[in-house]
């Protein structure tokens, strides 16, 4: 079997097909990248993959059998056209089945919303192929957390407008490992799977940091409109509101979901005490 990962370039689309290349199982691995000439040194064959380009899909999956497609980090109102057009080209060149990476969050009310509405129209053209399907919404990674440590440890505490609201974090290894299964289980089809680790609130995770890296953070809540303000005026406009829409959602309780992980990965995530144990040494 020949399975496709798109965005090889990538920071999960790269962990995803090094995980596959990990199980050792036999299939031929396939990346795919808007600019091929970046993915080199994974050991694979890099195609281009070009969400725009439906004919340059097309012809990059063929002889591909089953197809694992990143969500784009275009503008929601771009994003679904550029996916339909992996979906398409994928029918047209007789792929069989795709394993799509969608994210977990607020579907309405908040900044972060029409990014969440545009996965949600993405899994129902992903659901409406007539392909053999599994989906993915991915929990928020934990990694940005830990490479602010320098600046939280300066401030000392973070500061966001999540309140008490628990999240489903997770990690880029965790992800890869449990797509990697569902890119290779029958059993997987049809399953839409919420891939996230235990839950944890801000000052948790302040207390995560603390004893891996010896700091002495606290939890400060601060309004959205406040960390908007912030967020907007560190990462310009976009990101800005983005970021803040994010946590807004997870106060409100759209990241506070129990986790489907142990079904798409067979093996449970690994624990926070485990992760926060090796990154701070």
């Amino acid at each position: 079997m020949t399975i496709a990962v798109t965005a090889v370039t990538g920071q999960l689309g790269a962990a995803i097909a090094q995980a596959l290349i990990a199980m050792n199982t036999g299939e031929t691995i396939v990346g795919l990248a808007r600019t091929p000439s970046k993915a080199e040194g994974q050991g694979i064959e890099v195609r281009p993959g070009d969400y725009d380009d439906a004919d340059q899909l097309r012809a990059s999956l063929a002889g591909v059998d089953t197809l694992l497609l990143v969500s784009g980090m275009t503008a929601p109102q771009d994003r679904i056209g550029q996916h339909r057009n992996v979906i398409n080209a994928a029918k047209a060149a007789g792929v069989g089945k795709i394993v799509y990476t969608s994210v977990q969050g607020a579907e309405e009310g908040t900044a972060f919303s029409p990014i969440i509405q545009s996965n949600r129209q993405t899994e129902a053209d992903v659901r409406d192929s007539g392909l053999d399907w599994a989906i993915g919404r991915n929990g928020i990674y934990i990694e940005p957390d830990v490479d602010y440590i320098d600046s939280y440890r300066k401030a000392g505490e973070i500061a966001n407008c999540a309140g008490d609201g628990r999240c489903g974090y997770t990690t880029r290894p965790d992800l890869a490992f449990a797509y990697a299964r569902m890119l290779t289980g029958a059993r997987h089809n049809g399953q839409t799977y919420n891939l996230h680790g235990a839950l944890l609130t801000q000052a948790e995770l302040a207390a995560c940091l603390n004893k891996a890296f010896g700091t002495a953070l606290v939890y400060r809540p601060m309004s959205f409109e406040d960390f908007k303000a912030d967020r907007i005026a560190d990462l310009g406009e976009f990101i800005g509101t983005v970021i803040a829409g994010i946590y807004q959602g997870i106060r409100d309780g759209a990241n506070d979901r129990p986790s489907d992980f142990e079904a798409a990965a067979g093996r449970p995530h690994q624990s926070w005490d485990d992760y926060f144990g090796s990154v701070g040494k």
